[in-house]
């Protein structure tokens, strides 16, 4: 969907605009390509460095890259001095760099280790989380992460496997988790896919990285600046959604207090979701799922 984030972003010359998920970095190289302006990359993964470098090349001190996690983006733009910038732009989820480089264990389409770590220098791996979670707790992990309806049946033949071998890679996880569901039909996804999911989403933090993310958004945008996000499921979207409702001004309350107009501090870009459009699913099917909503920075006091 890079047309519509460019256009939901807007850059303009002179402008700061942060990618806070780099990955292979189409994003910066099209922010660079379309304005005179400077982009912060960030990114936890470390390959992602090498591919910055290789960027750096061609745009030089326009591309600055810093290694981290987006949710740290307040506190990262202030080590490196940038007060605050135009725009700031979040592709969500796992990058197909990452889903095609087998030996990272994000998909179960590679025979290896069961990591799922976007840094793999960090926190504990998919495997160290299926070796040591109890039963209730694994299954309450793949219902929430992956809305997957059977996870007290998959936990509970994960535990019962792993005491007859350790669970590391994820052939054998792809393999415990097909055999609890019904066979596919065709064009259906693959019964693991939902299990990966939650493991992936629960290793790397990604729900509790996009709250603080979105946190910091008032904190680091200029007056008129934008921030941008393409989600790829539900769990993104709702709080996505739920957070620009807030921005805008969206009715607030609790049965302890009435429901009252909260300060709009942003406006929003898009009022409904922006999907994928046909070119784009014919020319990258993995976009079927994306959604792209956006929102205005009013400034403090609007």
């Amino acid at each position: 969907m890079l047309p519509e984030v460019l256009d939901s972003l807007s850059p303009k010359d002179g402008g700061v605009y942060v990618d806070g998920t780099f990955g292979a970095g189409g994003y910066s190289a099209a922010i660079l390509e379309v304005a005179n302006c400077k982009v912060v990359a960030i990114d936890r993964d470390p390959d992602a460095f090498e591919r910055a470098q290789a960027l750096k090349e061609k745009y030089g001190e326009r591309l600055i890259f810093l290694r981290g996690c987006f949710g740290d983006v307040g506190r990262l733009l202030r080590e490196n001095d940038i007060a605050r910038v135009d725009g700031f732009v979040l592709d969500l989820g796992v990058s197909s760099f990452q889903l095609d480089e087998g030996r990272r264990g994000f998909s179960f389409r590679f025979d290896a280790p069961l990591d799922m770590r976007m840094n793999p220098q960090e926190g504990e791996s998919a495997a160290d989380v299926v070796a040591s979670l109890e039963e209730v707790p694994l299954a309450n992990l793949i219902y929430k992460y992956g809305e997957e309806r059977k996870s007290r049946r998959i936990a509970r033949k994960i535990v019962e496997k792993r005491k007859e071998a350790a669970i590391e890679t994820t052939f054998q996880l792809a393999e415990i988790v097909r055999g609890c569901l019904p066979r596919p039909k065709p064009h259906d996804i693959d019964p693991a896919t939902r299990t990966f999911q939650a493991l992936r989403i629960a290793v790397n933090d990604e729900l509790g990285e996009l709250e603080r993310a979105l946190e910091a958004a008032p904190e680091i945008l200029n007056k008129d600046g934008r921030v941008v996000i393409v989600s790829f499921h539900s769990l993104e979207d709702r709080i996505v959604k739920q957070t620009f409702r807030d921005f805008a001004g969206g009715q607030g309350g609790s049965r302890y207090m009435p429901e009252q107009q909260r300060e709009a501090l942003f406006e929003l870009v898009t009022r409904k979701a922006l999907l994928p459009s046909e070119k784009e699913l014919a020319e990258n099917p993995r976009s079927r799922s994306a959604k792209l909503r956006a929102a205005l920075y009013k400034g403090a006091g609007a």
